[in-house]
């Protein structure tokens, strides 16, 4: 009788700690962004962005708390906060898709990669390709990737009055060095 509970449960275990095995994650991924127009430009840096990669699937996830970004100037990021994300609200952002490409995980090098999926910004879902390059290491993955976001579509909306100093669409950049969850 015993065997019988035992075998089952040492499977279990066996194909969740594979499971695991197959899950490349990080904590400290960093997501900037840069708006530029003649009157002023804007930049923010985040660096506590939690993403995962599942290497049997190619299924990707982002997530990205707002209030996290840090402006140069404490007065844009409460704006950033208060009046244009609503972070509050809306305290996250988010990226669910996947790897379009066929990747050997296993094999060393650089591969380009595009995700397609959907990202959620400011409680509005758009469907995104995110394009970039994703360097297999010995035990890590490495995402480097730029995409931009034009703030309408996701209705976040400019006052008038400070219309001239945000631009219309926003250069988000991305570097994520994932390690294997064990």
């Amino acid at each position: 009788m015993k065997a019988r509970l035992v075998i089952p449960l040492i499977i279990i275990y066996f194909i969740s700690f594979q499971a695991k095995s197959q899950l490349f994650i990080t904590q400290g991924g960093e997501t900037s962004f840069f708006s530029e127009t003649p009157l002023e430009n804007i930049s923010a840096l985040n660096k506590q962005v939690a993403a995962i990669i599942n290497t049997s699937t190619s299924e990707v996830a982002v997530r990205i708390q707002n209030v996290a970004f840090h402006f140069p100037n404490k007065l844009m990021e409460e704006h950033f906060n208060e009046n244009y994300m609503e972070s509050e609200k809306y305290p996250n952002s988010t990226f669910k898709g996947k790897i379009q490409e066929v990747i050997d995980f296993k094999k060393e090098g650089v591969y380009d990669v595009s995700a397609k999926g959907i990202l959620e910004m400011h409680g509005v879902k758009q469907e995104r390709v995110i394009k970039g390059k994703l360097t297999v290491g010995k035990e890590q993955l490495t995402f480097v990737g730029n995409f931009d976001v034009k703030l309408a579509d996701h209705k976040i909306e400019i006052p008038t009055l400070v219309m001239a100093k945000i631009a219309e669409s926003l250069t988000v950049k991305n570097h994520f060095v994932f390690t294997q969850k064990k």
